[in-house]
């Protein structure tokens, strides 16, 4: 009351200009702002003003405040704008802040682009010092071909007893013809077997890779080819066969030995032999180097070869160990028999049979030496491939290293190429949107939203002059309904939480809504019943038809396992030679690929944005261009 008692008097001495000391006293107009007229004398102080003010309100009393409230309106507009600008203004220092980090980013990544071109330099650079190494590989490979020579002229000291060995191989081949047939085939399976595992372990065919159980029975399967070989035919004929096999195997070795040249070979290999010095000529010409797996197999060959004469040395020292333990034994009996009076005749024939045993003993030690002599060249063969074996894969795994290096180069390429784009491309769709659609529909939005605040504070006036009393209309037998008995809080009566639950519904259905959730769940009842039955069904089906089916057969699936096997060898074998074939052949274009790459790398346009040209060309059409490059050398080493 004294807040309406003090504009009373403010009203009374500015609109109808009375002085402080004319105004009435303060108990009486204590009396005015009691009751009903307290609402009266707040309207009039708040509506009724002076002449002037009625004068410029247009003969209305309710104008001025429609005025005053245009004014906040336009205030309010003028605002809203402001706010708009400001917000527009930090969006454009966030889209600006956004593309300073981007740029961070992106020079980040060059910055990480150059380190990766400095390393795979680095690695190139490795690379080059592993090719000459295998330089040098090739070199020992030389001098092991001298060593080679030199074994040769030590085996021509074995060509009499080898001889003896041909002349009985010869005379029996007739009969032992099949024995000879089924160990050679023994034999190459053998081989071809252990050529797949020393291929598997240098990974030369990753296509041609055998499982343990695969080994297993391979294994098992050589082994019974043996022993039915064994029963089959007598040990002696097996025991030739082999002999026969070894001496085949060892003119082989002496043909090859007898062609080869070596001043071809080192001329072949891109070398030049002067004053005792390999002088490498690839900087002269520009020639291809043959591929390690080739050095690595005729190193093997090689091996192999040495091993299969050492085994024919052993077997021949054991039977002439044989023969001069069989002369001593004569000779003892005959030294025995000289404490009787002897013809000279059996002296004689003593004295031949001691200079025999004298004979076959010095034999007997050159073939000892011989052989010892060989299994220290055999070390040193199997260790030097050792060698070349661990520096082979040490080069495959450095190869493997800079692919992987160069597609992740790749990658990333395209990943901020495609970063670059897309971020270009979200600028115009941006800019694009804001021009097309917002643009247009400002003012309309603005004048929709003008509109809206002013009905919704007309609607607030016209509220204002309800009263709250009359909106409570809830009368239920003539009573008026308690607030706790509304249908808002009948929901959470015990009854509807039961049945919500029964009927796995959430709690903020309606209840008007649980018919229609209580009918899809029928629904979805009688499909699951559907599916149980059908399942059932087709259990029981499946049951009776195993029931039905035959015993299987061991020795069927054994020949059925036996002919996929055969299919499967006579399909994969052309394959692996033709794959051997594709990677020799790709090995050989690996250092023009290189210097594609390094031209690419070099190329201008490698850190261009899509708008900025470079030698007059896009990075776009520099791509293009690199696509039909690329395309062209895929085209060569097809063909």
């Amino acid at each position: 009351m004294g807040s309406l008692l003090q504009e009373l008097k403010r009203w009374a001495t500015e609109e109808l200009e009375l002085a402080p000391q004319k105004l009435p006293q303060d108990s009486y107009m204590k009396t005015l702002c009691v009751g009903s007229g307290a609402s009266i004398w707040k309207y009039i102080t708040q509506h009724v003003y002076r002449e002037r003010n009625v004068r410029v309100m247009r003969g209305n009393l309710q104008w001025y405040p429609c005025f005053l409230c245009c004014v906040q309106l336009k205030q309010v507009d003028s605002e809203n704008k402001d706010v708009r600008r400001l917000e527009l203004l930090a969006e454009v220092e966030e889209l600006q802040t956004e593309l300073s980090q981007l740029d961070q980013k992106i020079c980040t990544v060059e910055e990480q682009l150059a380190n990766e071109e400095q390393s795979a330099a680095g690695h190139w650079e490795q690379y080059e010092d592993s090719r000459l190494r295998e330089l040098m590989i090739n070199a020992f490979r030389q001098r092991c071909v001298q060593e080679r020579d030199s074994l040769t002229e030590d085996t021509r000291q074995i060509h009499n007893q080898r001889r003896d060995t041909e002349q009985l191989s010869r005379s029996r081949r007739a009969h032992a013809f099949s024995v000879f047939r089924d160990v050679r085939e023994l034999c190459n399976e053998r081989v071809l077997f252990f050529q797949s595992l020393q291929e598997n372990a240098l990974k030369i065919i990753p296509s041609a890779e055998f499982s343990l159980e695969q080994r297993n029975a391979a294994y098992r399967h050589w082994i019974s080819a043996v022993e039915d070989v064994l029963n089959f035919h007598p040990p002696n004929q097996v025991l030739l066969a082999l002999q026969a096999l070894a001496s085949r195997q060892q003119r082989a070795l002496e043909e090859k030995t007898a062609s080869l040249n070596v001043e071809d070979d080192l001329s072949a290999l891109g070398f030049r032999c002067e004053s005792d010095h390999l002088l490498d000529m690839s900087v002269e010409e520009e020639g291809d180097l043959p591929p390690v797996s080739s050095l690595m197999q005729s190193a093997w060959e090689d091996v192999e070869a040495r091993y299969l004469q050492l085994v024919a040395v052993r077997s021949r020292a054991q039977l002439l160990q044989t023969e001069v333990s069989a002369l001593m034994k004569q000779a003892q009996l005959k030294l025995r028999m000289q404490d009787d009076p002897a013809d000279p005749s059996t002296r004689s024939n003593v004295k031949n049979l001691e200079g025999r045993v004298v004979w076959q003993t010095a034999v007997r030690d050159s073939v000892r030496e011989q052989c010892i002599h060989l299994q220290v060249r055999n070390r040193e063969r199997q260790e030097a491939l050792r060698k070349l074996r661990a520096q082979w894969q040490s080069v495959m795994d450095y190869r493997v290293l800079v692919d992987v290096r160069q597609e992740q180069i790749r990658s990333l390429i395209k990943g901020n190429s495609s970063v670059k784009a897309e971020l270009a491309c979200a600028h115009s769709e941006l800019r694009w949107f804001v021009q097309e659609k917002l643009s247009p529909q400002f003012d309309g939005v603005i004048r929709a939203a003008n509109g809206l605040r002013n009905s919704i504070s007309q609607e607030a006036k016209l509220f204002s002059s309800v009263n709250l009393a009359t909106l409570d209309c809830r009368v239920v037998a003539r009573e008026r309904v308690p607030v706790q008995e509304l249908s808002l809080y009948r929901a959470n009566s015990p009854a509807f939480r039961g049945i919500s639950q029964s009927l796995s519904a959430p709690m903020y259905l309606a209840p008007e809504e649980l018919c229609s959730h209580t009918a899809s769940r029928k629904l979805e009842l009688r499909v699951l019943r559907c599916l149980l039955h059908w399942c059932s069904t087709s259990l029981d089906a499946v049951q009776r038809r195993t029931a039905q089916l035959p015993a299987p057969s061991q020795q069927a699936l054994l020949e059925r396992m036996k002919v996929e096997d055969a299919d499967v060898l006579q399909s994969l074998l052309p394959r692996v030679h033709e794959l051997t074939h594709k990677c020799s052949k790709g090995l050989t274009y690996g250092s023009r690929v290189n210097t594609a790459i390094t031209h690419w790398w070099e190329q201008p346009a490698q850190f261009v944005i899509p708008e900025m040209q470079r030698e007059g060309l896009t990075f776009c059409q520099w791509l293009q261009r690199w696509k039909l490059a690329t395309k062209g050398l895929c085209q060569q080493l097809n063909q």
